[in-house]
This record gives structure tokens, sequence and C-alpha cells, in this order.
């Protein structure tokens, strides 16, 4: 009988054994699985963390960040033994003994957490602060915490105690958008990590545990009381002795917050765009884009580079540009100072002659970082503006003619195309130079019909012109009729080829290097020949008569050379001052963002006063 209860209890306990056996199994393969695919996602080639880009004008001085916070990346060579060990008795006093997880600090949080509703204390090593701020998210959940463990533990196998307290200090976060203590040194104290006495490390030391509690902003009597328990627990543990910690209890701690502020944002804004120009070229998205027929592929091609710009800025680089804060402030000042008229806006540009440079830009009268930069993204009619460009100079260019020669400035009509001159005055025959101080349409249109319109267009396409269409191929562009028109920034650009007749596309940035000063990006364009030396003295000569005596007299300085060329567009919606000295060449727009006509204000020269006071 008891051998059959036997046989039978074992017959009945089999398959339990069975399906215990099976779960087991299938768990171990689980969690084998699971760990597999942690070891394949830690990549400890790729642990270093963003870092903050900056800009740096002429001279080398910083005047702007390429992305929010302040991210900084320190060696372990940078990082002073002081600060190392102190930010391990802070945080993790186990850090050198356990492997990736405190299972006697986890069983504390455990009893803590019961207490509560939710979890409260998470008993995290520096190890798992690491792989958290690395590879998941900060949520507050059991099931996070349980997969922390794997990722931290996956970490030791990897890496060494060193170089997981190095990556840690490299990446933690330190209140105020600070990130990494090289940045922490340089947010509070304005300085380097080396420059730090043993007081400020600990100081720094005491922020990581709760950023918001011990913010050295807000919470700093809280943050001081933290550094002194920390000196304390060194004491305790023998890493200091008690005068000396006494001594760096007292030492005050000053903070000196570095200012994250955009000195320059018109400025600032563009070079961020010119950088994602100079990757396309650089790293063939360019290349890609030009052949690229679909729109689909085009978005994609550009959907990659806006992820490769951001890469780059996050990779802590430092732009290099030509930025002149003195001539920036005088453009801006320009602008602000002329345009007091409601909803009117303007632009403008300024580049050094010697180095093709963009040195000024202002991107409207009240600029704010990010807004619409109207310097390089507003395009609009050019108006007579555009004349030399694509009238005069491929006339003279075509023909070599005298200045004084003469042309018909009575109204015509070629193909249905009837222009006229302001205010519908016919003048008779008039020489190429008054028909240019005047700025008078249908001299213009002869001309240009003379020089083939094809032919004519052939000088522009030289330029940096991005929303010309192939429907802009008309007579009726001879007086600025395009389909979209021109930024300031590109009529600017153009007009340096009257400096000396060559041309290369101006540029904002230098030179893009990384924190050792290896060059990673730079523009390599040459200068190409554009107009004859006969067609340039002509051209600079047409301009200089305007700025005496003709259309851009109101802005007329007293200087070795100056030389101007307006614009006004149909209904008086856009003013346009453009032009060069010995020393600058400049571009000004004036006008609504929607157009607008402006003929109330058209006998104040808005336009030729800020180019003026941007000249002088």
């Amino acid at each position: 009988m008891r051998m059959t209860l036997g046989f039978a209890g074992v017959m009945l306990l089999l398959p339990l054994c069975i399906f215990l056996w099976i779960e087991t199994d299938k768990e171990i393969k689980t969690q084998a699985a699971f760990q597999e695919a942690v070891s394949e996602k830690v990549d400890v080639n790729n642990i270093e963390a963003n870092e903050t880009s900056f800009l740096l004008d002429k001279d080398g001085n910083r005047f702007a960040q390429g992305s929010s916070g302040v991210r900084l990346y320190a060696s372990d060579e940078e990082m002073p033994q002081f600060l190392k060990d102190v930010t391990v008795y802070s945080e993790d006093q186990n850090f050198y003994d356990h492997i990736g997880f405190d299972a006697g600090a986890i069983i504390r949080a455990v009893v803590k957490n019961l207490v509560f509703t939710h979890i409260q204390q998470g008993g995290s090593t520096i190890t798992q602060q690491l792989a958290r701020n690395l590879y998941l998210t900060q949520d507050k959940t059991y099931n996070r915490k349980m997969t922390e463990l794997f990722y931290a533990n996956e970490l030791e196998k990897k890496l060494s105690k060193d170089e997981i307290l190095s990556a840690y200090l490299n990446i933690i976060y330190y209140s105020n958008g600070v990130y990494g203590v090289k940045g922490a040194s340089l947010y509070y104290f304005n300085k380097d990590l080396s420059e730090l006495s043993k007081a400020e490390m600990a100081f720094l030391a005491a922020i990581p545990n709760n950023p918001s509690k011990y913010d050295p902003i807000n919470n700093f009597d809280e943050a001081k009381v933290r550094q002194e328990r920390l000196l304390d627990i060194l004491v305790l543990e023998g890493m200091l002795d008690s005068e000396e910690a006494e001594t760096l209890k007292a030492e005050r701690i000053t903070i000196q917050q570095y200012e994250n502020t955009d000195l320059y944002p018109d400025y600032a804004v563009y070079v961020e765009y010119e950088l994602k120009q100079l990757i396309a070229q650089k790293e063939g998205y360019k290349d890609r884009l030009n052949s690229a027929k679909k729109t689909s592929v085009k978005e994609q091609i550009y959907q990659e580079l806006d992820q490769r710009t951001t890469e780059v800025l996050g990779s802590g680089i430092y732009i290099h540009t030509a930025l002149d804060p003195g001539l920036q402030n005088k453009t801006v000042a320009a602008v602000r100072q002329n345009l007091p008229y409601e909803g009117v806006e303007g632009a403008a540009v300024l580049i050094d002659n010697a180095s093709r440079e963009i040195v000024g830009i202002s991107g409207g009268k009240d600029y704010h970082k990010y807004n619409f930069n109207r310097a390089y993204q507003a395009t609009r009619q050019p108006g007579s503006a555009i004349k030399p460009l694509l009238v005069y100079a491929p006339y003279i260019e075509t023909f070599q003619p005298f200045l004084s020669q003469t042309v018909n400035a009575d109204s015509l009509c070629i193909q249905n195309y009837c222009p006229e001159n302001y205010g519908g005055i016919e003048y008779g025959n008039v020489s190429i130079s008054r028909a240019f101080l005047l700025s008078l349409n249908t001299p213009a249109v002869r001309l240009m019909n003379e020089t083939g319109v094809e032919n004519a267009f052939k000088y522009l396409n030289a330029f940096d012109f991005d929303h010309m269409q192939p429907g802009d191929q008309t007579l009726a562009a001879a007086s600025g009729g395009f389909t979209y028109g021109m930024s300031p920034l590109e009529m600017t650009d153009a007009f340096t080829s009257f400096i000396d007749g060559n041309y290369a596309q101006t540029h904002a940035i230098r030179m893009v290097t990384d924190t050792s000063g290896n060059v990673l990006y730079e523009w390599e364009d040459k200068q190409i020949p554009i107009w004859s030396p006969q067609t340039t003295t002509k051209m600079r000569e047409l301009l200089n008569t305007a700025a005496v005596s003709g259309t851009g007299s109101p802005a007329y300085l007293n200087k070795p050379y100056i030389g101007v060329k307006t614009g006004t567009t149909n209904d008086w919606a856009d003013y346009w001052t453009v032009g060069l000295t010995d020393q600058y060449t400049g571009g000004v727009w004036v006008g609504h963002d929607i157009p607008e006509n402006m003929r109330n204000i058209e006998t104040n020269r808005p336009a030729h006063m800020i180019w003026k006071d941007m000249m002088r």
C-alpha cells in the first residue's frame, strides 16, 4: 500500500518537476539571451559624452555656444586624484569592491522603500548611475532598476574601475544644465580642473547626489553643508587629517558663474547654418542632393545632414569665425536705430574686402536667437540693385563701350514687355553713365537685350544665388523681376566681385577644430575671375558716380573709394542699398516680412542711412 501511494505520489509530482524544469530552462535561456543583448548594446569604445561646442570670434574669444547646456569632456589624466576620491566616498564607498551593484545598499533601499508607496531610494552605485545615463531612462520603476543591474555588471566586465569612474565624472549631472565635472568647474568657478582647490573639488562632489537640493546657485548653503560632511567622511576614512579638513571647510567658496550668453545671436545663427553647408560640401551631402531626382530622396538626405550637423555640434568642436565684435555691434545698431517704423524690418551684411569674410550680420532690428534671420533667409525682389551684376557689367564685359556712349532712355516694348522709367519719364538718348546714375529702367532693358538674356545670366549664374529659377531668364530681370529674388547676404556677396573683378563665395567660418586644435573642416574656395580689369574699372567708376551724385548719394561717405547701388521694388515694397568702400562691402535690405507699401518713409532713405552708419 505504501509503495503504491509512493508510486502514485511520484507520478503526480513528475509533471510538476518536468514543468519546473522546462520553465527554469526557459528562464535561464531568457536571461542568457538578455545578457547577450545587453553585452552587444554596451559599446565601451563609444562611451565619451557629448560636449559643448563654442563659436570663437576673429581673436579666438568665445561669443556663443553651439549647443544648449554645458558639457565638457576631461581625460582621466586631467582629473585630480582628490576629486576622484571625494566623489567615490560621496556616491559609492564600496566602489572598488563590488561587481557593479552593491547588494547591501540594495537591501537597505528596498527596506526603506517598503515604508513608502513609491520608490524613494535606489541604492545605485557609480556604475549603475553611469549605465542609467548611458543606456536607460530615469524612470523610478523596479523593472528599470533590475535592467540597470545587468548593464552595470556588463560595464564592470568591459571597463576598469578607473575607466568607469572617469566616464561617470564626464557624464553625471551637476545641476543648471551642466554635465560632467569639467563643465561644472567652468560653470561654477570659471576655472579649469587643474586650477580647483581641494575645497572646491569637494564642493562640486556634493552636487550629483541630489542636483536640485545641492544646486550651488539656488541652494548654496545646502551644498556647503554637504561639502563639509564629505570632508568629515574623508577624515573617518583616513584620507584627510582633521586639521586639513577644518582648513578646507573654512576656505571661502566663491561662485563665479559662467555666463551662457550669446553675445551676437544674428551672427551665431548664421554660423550654425554655414556649418551645415560646410559639412554638406566636405562629406558628400551636397553632391548627393545635386544628383537626387526625387523630392522624397532629397528630404531624406536633408534629414541625414541635419542629424550629422547636430552630431558634430555635440562633439565639442571650436568654430573659428571672422566675427569682428566692433563691426558686428555697429551693423546691428545701424539697423535698429534707423528703423523706428512699426512693422518695418531690415537686414544688413558686412564683408571685409581683403579677406572676403563676413565680419558683421544683422538679422533684424530686434533679433533673437533662432528667429527668422532676414540676412540670409529672406529672399526678396532686388529691384535696380541687380543692374550692376546682370545688366551693366555683362554689357561692358561683352562690348567694352566708353561710359559716355549713349543709349535710348525712352519707353519701349519687346515681345509685349513694356517697362517704364520711374514716373513714366522719357529721357531720350543718355550716356551709359547717366543711365546708371539715375537707375533708369528702359536703358537697362535695352542694354540687356543687346547683350542677350542668356549671356547676361551666364555671369549671374557664377554667384551664389540659390533661389533663381529657369523662368527668371527674361528681360524683366533687368529691373529686378524674379520669381523669388535674392537674400541680402547673396546680394552683398556678389558685389564683392567689384573689389577687383574676382569672386569666391564669402564665409563667416575660417575653420572648425577639435579641442586639441586639429582642423576638422575649412573652406577651400578659390577666387575665380568674373570681370576683366577693364570692366572692373568701369563698374567701380559707375558705382562711385552713383554714390557721389546719383541715387546712392544719401549714403555717401568721404572714403578713399565708395561705390553704391540702390533698388526700390514695385509699390515701394523693398528698399536696397548695396555697395563698397576701400575696406568693406555692405548690403542693406528694408521692408516688411509680408510685402507692404512703404512710400510714406521713402524720403527718409532708411536703407541709405543704415548703410552709411554701418560703413562709416
